[in-house]
């Protein structure tokens, strides 16, 4: 398993998004709307003989300035459960990221939030969680 090529993976998956800017690493200076892939832990020894690693990831979406009705839409797009602008259906296009997973699937999308990006603005956010499974 490694855990870098993962994260590439899933950017390549958010980024068949026409428009969707995909960070595997937390950038400086995104450029929106972003999908920025945040690992939050990793769980090893899933099956014997470490046949199994469960890697819990949070995709940061931030969709445009917060006040901007178009930013709802776009989220709404986003939230779509398929569709050309589905989180959920470009995460799960190559299920193995492209070929460094057994499977990874998008569990929830939650957390519709203001986000301060430190330029003057603020911003629509949300969080979909997605678990991989590699060994």
């Amino acid at each position: 398993m490694n855990i870098t090529d993962i994260r590439d993976g899933l950017e390549a998956n958010l980024e068949t998004i026409t428009g969707l800017r995909g960070y595997s690493e937390i950038p400086e200076n995104p450029s929106i709307p972003a999908a920025i892939v945040n690992l939050d832990s990793v769980n090893y020894h899933q099956a014997f003989k470490n046949g199994l690693i469960e890697l819990n990831f949070t995709i940061t979406v931030i969709v445009g300035r917060f006040s901007a009705r178009s930013s709802q839409q776009k989220l709404n797009d986003f939230a779509d459960n398929s569709g050309d602008n589905s989180i959920r259906a470009a995460i799960e296009s190559d299920r193995t990221l492209g070929g460094n997973a057994f499977d990874c699937v998008v569990q929830t999308m939650s957390g519709i939030s203001n986000i301060d990006l430190n330029d003057g603005n603020n911003y629509l956010a949300t969080e979909f969680s997605v678990i991989a499974y590699a060994n």
